[in-house]
């Protein structure tokens, strides 16, 4: 059984695409306001929050954990709406050798999106499951932000 996978949800929403990447582009910082599943988050390297370089420190839940890790972007298409990130650290390197979390915005007719989120994923050994939890992390947390984007 192979150790590497990927793990793919997509969403509907209703605020627009535009919205959703602006938010993860320009405000990331404030993700942590707009749902209850993150406890807080901090800029642990780096003087930008959405700078490469930089280094973001979260706390959140994970299947009814509360969990740590550091974040980085490796890489952000604006063309595309993607946002590539590596997590890395605390629980993470506990159970992963790779993890890549991956966000695309989509545009959909009615000004409404499709949040597409892509785990990249290579497992420590056998006895780590793969990262569905996550999925449905991030797809809870997507309908809170969701809810927050319609209001704003």
């Amino acid at each position: 059984m192979s150790l590497a996978g990927k793990i793919s949800s997509e969403i509907g929403v209703q605020a627009t695409a535009a919205k959703w990447f602006n938010l993860f582009t320009t405000q990331l910082h404030h993700v942590q306001n707009l749902t209850d599943r993150i406890h807080g988050t901090e800029l642990h390297h780096g003087e930008d929050w959405h700078h490469n370089e930089s280094v973001k420190h979260w706390t959140y839940t994970i299947d009814g954990k509360v969990t740590t890790c550091k974040e980085s972007i490796e890489s952000v298409d604006e063309e595309n709406k993607t946002i590539n990130y590596k997590l890395f650290d605390g629980d993470i390197d506990n159970q992963f050798k790779v993890f890549k979390l991956i966000f695309q915005a989509i545009d959909k007719e009615n000004d409404s999106a499709i949040i597409k989120w892509t785990i990249e994923y290579e497992r420590i050994g056998e006895e780590v499951d793969p990262p569905y939890g996550y999925i449905e992390y991030v797809h809870k947390c997507t309908k809170d932000i969701d809810a927050h984007l319609l209001k704003a």
